[in-house]
């Protein structure tokens, strides 16, 4: 499947082979609430009333609003969220958007690719 664009254009969805949702923010990405209810909303039209784990890759977001920190705690199709990031910055990102909320789904924040995969299937062989 080709990555999907999401509504306002700053990022793209995509339900891959392995059976993993992709959302890929784009370069400068500054995410206001607005950006993550389209995002959720394709989300939830690819899943298609199932439920997937989902990798975020966050590696190019400059900053997350609060208003868009707010809507991380609403469920989505995402069975189990691993957020990937490169830097210092997304780590604090990651951090901030998982404080002092309930997250719907388990959710850990990853800077190895390969190790977010792992630890999103491993999920659905148990």
């Amino acid at each position: 499947m080709n990555p999907i664009t999401v509504d306002g254009g700053k990022g793209t969805v995509e339900l891959g082979d392995e059976g993993v949702l992709h959302l890929v923010w784009k370069r400068g990405t500054v995410l206001e609430a607005a950006d993550v209810h389209a995002a959720m909303a394709m989300v939830n039209e690819l899943a298609d009333g199932a439920e997937y784990p989902m990798l975020i890759d966050i590696a190019n977001t400059q900053a997350v609003t609060r208003q868009a920190k707010a809507v991380f705690s609403v469920k989505c199709a995402a069975s189990r969220i691993a957020l990937l990031g490169s830097s210092p910055v997304n780590r604090v990102i990651a951090n901030f958007a998982m404080a002092r909320r309930t997250l719907p789904c388990p959710t850990r924040f990853f800077t190895s690719r390969n190790e977010a995969l792992s630890w999103l299937l491993q999920a659905r062989l148990s």
